[in-house]
């Protein structure tokens, strides 16, 4: 396939617990789109804005925020994501780039309902919905325990949400997330317990079917 001709833009965004692999594989789609001379662009949330920064604070427990603070801050930091004149998302997907995007609101609906009601998280990304749906969203869904052992080993410190019992509660809230909204949302379940190269064609699969 060649994407030489494509001049439509797309969203494409990944999402996993913490350790999925979700990063590696982000960057192997990059490069394999660049290589077809696709005009691609990697991006991660929370962003390295004055809010995701802060957000960054949050997470590794070096500034205490209520959890309800916390997801108000990622919805605030994606909308700046989406709009900013100069990086946003929505204008360079309307430019005619593929946007990679490692986590968007799912993240927010898996991680936060863990403390309030799904349905508020979703309320409070409507806005972020509405602006800019994912063409697709590529879960890489790995057991919580490897996820924690990867962690366990590449990581001094690990962040407030890299524990068993919350990586356990957060796949199933994803995948909750996506059963509720199957009707609203392109969602591919990714095997992540296979070899990085057989994920990769996984996810290569499926993204052909939106480019």
């Amino acid at each position: 396939m060649s994407l030489e001709k494509a001049n439509k833009g797309r969203f494409v965004v990944f999402e996993g617990i913490d350790g999925s692999g979700k990063t590696t594989q982000v960057e192997l789609l990059c490069k394999h789109m660049a290589s077809m001379r696709a005009k691609v662009l990697a991006t991660c949330e929370p962003t390295d804005g004055p809010v995701g920064r802060l957000i960054r604070r949050m997470l590794s427990g070096t500034l205490p925020a209520d959890q309800r603070t916390i997801a108000s801050l990622f919805a605030a930091d994606r909308t700046e994501h989406l709009m900013d004149p100069e990086t946003g998302i929505r204008q360079m997907v309307d430019n005619g780039t593929i946007v990679v995007c490692d986590r968007y609101y799912f993240s927010s609906y898996a991680y936060h309902s863990q403390y309030m009601d799904m349905e508020w998280v979703i309320q409070a990304n409507r806005l972020n919905a509405d602006i800019l749906k994912p063409d697709i969203t590529l879960f890489i869904d790995v057991d919580p325990e490897i996820c924690l052992k990867r962690l366990q080993s590449n990581r001094k410190h690990l962040e407030i949400y890299e524990k068993i019992d919350i990586m356990k509660r957060v796949r199933a809230n994803y995948l909750a997330a996506f059963h509720r909204l199957k009707h609203q949302e392109r969602v591919a379940v990714i095997n992540g317990n296979d070899s990085v190269e057989n994920i990769a064609k996984a996810v290569w699969d499926q993204v052909c079917l939106v480019i």
